[in-house]
């Protein structure tokens, strides 16, 4: 006498049935959870951080061609008004750039006019105050 039981009898049909897709709700994992948690620890790096330093040099000039130099390190005023020469400004300006320079040689050469037509007159006035005192001696 063989009496099955209701579980039985379901357990005897499941094992011979095949086997349906069972499909499962996934509830989606935010990003901020994934994102998170590393994956992988990445090995420290052995290179060397490149450590940078702020260096301001300002460079002003004058329709004159007086030149100053102000340099300051981070906050600090290192150089405050520090007179340079016009040439010594121009061959820097050389040294770091074409474009640089040639702005630079625009504002020297405007300066170089400028005196040189001072000088002219100066000459001339010269001149006159010369042939005044000749005149005196006579």
């Amino acid at each position: 006498m063989e009496a099955d039981t209701l579980v039985e009898q379901e357990e005897k049909v499941d094992a011979e049935a095949p086997a349906a897709p069972v499909q499962q709700e996934v509830a989606p994992v935010p990003q901020e959870e994934t994102e998170a948690k590393p994956a992988t620890k990445r090995p420290k790096s052995t290179a060397k951080k490149t450590r940078t330093v702020e260096l301001t040099l300002t460079v002003t000039g004058t329709a004159d061609g007086e030149w100053q130099a102000d340099l300051v390190h981070g906050t600090k005023r290192v150089v405050q008004g520090l007179v340079i020469s016009a040439a010594a400004v121009s061959r820097a300006a050389k040294e770091l750039h074409d474009d640089i320079a040639g702005g630079i040689d625009e504002v020297i050469e405007a300066a170089r006019t400028q005196h040189r037509t001072r000088m002219e007159e100066l000459e001339a006035e010269l001149a006159k105050v010369k042939a005044a005192l000749a005149e005196l001696s006579d």
